[in-house]
């Protein structure tokens, strides 16, 4: 699925709705995000993700001409899932800001390592980062973008309620998460 001009609020309209669509995004997104260890996180994308980002960019910027709008489109649509795969921003999180710098240098390459296991699949990993690279020779950056492609097996299982687990193993640090309750049956939705 991807957003149409047709399925965005025209300014105007999206001032007058805003509280109420942030709020529904804001607790959409609570059962979208996936924790791995203490400093890192995915934060899975859809749909209603995409458009909350979208007519925020569009309010931000007054972006009110059929060329601007759908630049945004063309940036923020292939961050929707496809129906066979997961789209999500991946954040390394440290508040401390030297502990940051030290872990960025540390961790290349973990949006690589980043891994999805339904049942017992043998693990997707991660492609990251579509659009650009992230990573410098000296450090990887706190935000990434992740596609996890999944089989047609894999997709069936995890219809049919099989174990989902999500996990990073990267030399320097390792997560494993069990999906469970409302955070599973969100990512589930988002399957064909």
């Amino acid at each position: 699925m991807t957003l149409t001009r047709a399925q965005l609020y025209s300014l105007e309209e999206y001032a007058r709705i805003r509280p109420e669509f942030r709020a529904k995004v804001i607790a959409h997104k609570k059962n979208r995000r996936v924790p791995l260890g203490t400093n890192a996180a995915l934060y899975f994308e859809d749909a209603l993700t995409m458009q909350y980002q979208i007519q925020e960019m569009l309010r931000i910027e007054r972006i009110f001409e059929a060329d601007g709008i759908q630049a945004e489109l063309d940036v923020y649509n292939p961050l929707i899932p496809d129906g066979h795969n997961w789209k999500a921003t991946f954040m390394l999180e440290y508040d401390d800001v030297e502990e940051r710098q030290l872990a960025l240098a540390q961790l290349k390459g973990i949006e690589r390592a980043s891994w999805v296991r339904v049942a017992d699949c043998a693990p997707v990993y991660s492609i990251a980062n579509e659009d650009l690279d992230r990573e410098t020779e000296e450090k990887t950056a706190s935000v990434h973008f992740l596609r996890f492609e999944l089989t047609p097996l894999m997709i069936a299982a995890a219809k049919a309620g099989a174990t989902i687990a999500i996990g990073i193993d990267h030399p320097r640090y390792h997560a494993k998460t069990i999906l469970n309750g409302a955070v599973r049956a969100s990512l589930v939705a988002d399957l064909n």
